[in-house]
């Protein structure tokens, strides 16, 4: 069966992800260790027994969670003697996990990736003050009726369709009161739920400008190498392999739609089978469950996780 790894995104992260992980394995062990001296951060002590508050800071929880996937990543790989290529035939990550899936498919360091997803985090917060912006998830409408309410408010302020997560889960983001407007028109529009999202950012949306602008300045700076499976991107849809490609569509990702449902039709289209979610939580499994029932989906963070997947590959 044709396999991709999956790397998740900001949300999935708790209080002592990876711990287990690396008191488990050396290879883990030493992932931590780099991101820390890369940082010049003790983040694991952060991720294993911080404060939650402080993990939730998106330039703590960015480089945080592309840490745990690319050990769970290199634990697989170690442990069962095979390289990416042998085990899965695309990558794929959420957000902030398409420089995870990178890292793990060889196109960035380890170093590169913690630094950037740091950079990443720090700029979309300084691209809106504090309490300007916000998001919020709407559940039971499809993608094209929110994409519509969305535009309907947006007249001086701007409301945006972010995430199109799976079928029925769409997240908009943009200035606060445009993003309220949306929340209430939706419901009144037959949404099961609306509700805003405690975050911290206005996270894919114009208003992101100022950030994807800092990207595009930090990506140019560093080598990207060709991923040694292609990377389904966020904003395409669809699959690269090309380094100069890939670091416009980073940047684009910044301001542009997570094309998350469309990503993971694609996948199955491209005949893949099977979804193996790398990382913290089961969010992805979970989307790709509601996106296309005949898809198996494997989430892997633990020890015990790794080991029964290994005896089935």
């Amino acid at each position: 069966m044709t396999t991709a790894f999956t790397f998740p995104g900001q949300g999935s992260q708790y209080i002592g992800m990876g711990k287990e992980l690396a008191e488990a394995f050396t290879a883990a062990k030493e992932v931590f260790q780099e991101v820390d001296e890369t940082l010049s951060q003790n983040l694991s002590a952060l991720m294993w027994s911080g404060e939650e508050s402080e993990l939730n800071l998106t330039e703590n929880t960015q480089p945080a969670l592309m840490a745990v996937s690319v050990a769970v990543c290199r634990v697989i790989l170690q442990e069962s003697g095979k390289s990416l290529p042998e085990l899965a035939s695309y990558v794929a990550g959420h957000s902030l996990g398409e420089y995870s899936a990178l890292a793990a498919a060889g196109s960035f360091t380890l170093s590169d990736a913690s630094r950037l997803l740091k950079l990443r985090g720090q700029a979309m917060q300084r691209a809106v003050p504090v309490g300007q912006g916000a998001m919020a998830a709407i559940l039971g409408l499809d993608f094209e009726e929110v994409q519509k309410i969305a535009s309907e408010v947006s007249n001086s302020e701007s409301c945006e369709a972010a995430n199109d997560n799976s079928v029925g889960q769409v997240v908009i983001s943009g200035h606060k009161a445009a993003v309220a407007a949306a929340v209430s028109l939706a419901t009144e529009r037959g949404a099961k739920r609306a509700v805003e999202l405690p975050v911290s950012a206005p996270f894919h949306s114009t208003l992101m400008a100022p950030a994807a602008e800092e990207m595009k300045e930090a990506l140019a700076g560093v080598d990207l190498k060709t991923p040694c499976v292609p990377l389904i991107a966020n904003v395409l849809a669809d699959e690269t392999v090309d380094p100069a490609q890939i670091k416009d569509l980073l940047v684009k990702q910044v301001t542009g739609t997570v094309r998350w449902r469309e990503s993971v039709l694609t996948m199955r289209e491209k005949g893949v089978g099977c979804l193996v979610e790398l990382g913290a939580g089961k969010v992805l499994s979970g989307l790709a469950r509601r996106i296309n029932k005949e898809l198996d989906t494997v989430s892997i963070e633990t020890p015990e996780q790794i080991e029964a997947f290994l005896n089935n590959v």
